[in-house]
């Protein structure tokens, strides 16, 4: 039986994409928001991203093209019932920060809080 992180790895953006739309819009927030917190996070502009969903990336594939924010340390709390910042295994990780700043796009935080804006 594959590992939690193994199953991670493989699962595709494609997939996980429009469950992170529908979550967001439902909630009254828009593709661009979602879009620009998936920037912050890997650096990927709307063209990347559009590739990589086409290509049917991985996860794995995903993260290891992504430029990850020096700020995304600072994205903590739980997700999933994981606590994001003590995810040992860096992909896991990686893609638990993105799940954590999509739950809370999907919550109201303003932009500013989601993105981690220096004081």
């Amino acid at each position: 039986m594959k590992s939690h992180d193994e199953r991670m790895a493989g699962m595709t953006f494609t997939s996980v994409y429009p469950l992170y739309l529908a979550k967001i819009e439902k909630k009254g927030r828009t593709k661009d928001e979602l879009h620009q917190v998936i920037e912050w996070l890997t650096g990927f502009d709307e063209n990347e991203l559009k590739k990589l969903i086409r290509e049917n990336a991985t996860f794995e594939t995903f993260f290891q093209n992504a430029s990850l924010n020096h700020h995304a340390h600072l994205i903590k709390g739980v997700i999933c019932g994981y606590r994001v910042e003590e995810i040992e295994n860096p992909l896991t990780q990686k893609i638990r920060y993105l799940d954590k700043l999509v739950d809370e796009l999907a919550k109201g935080r303003k932009m500013d809080k989601i993105l981690r804006a220096a004081p």
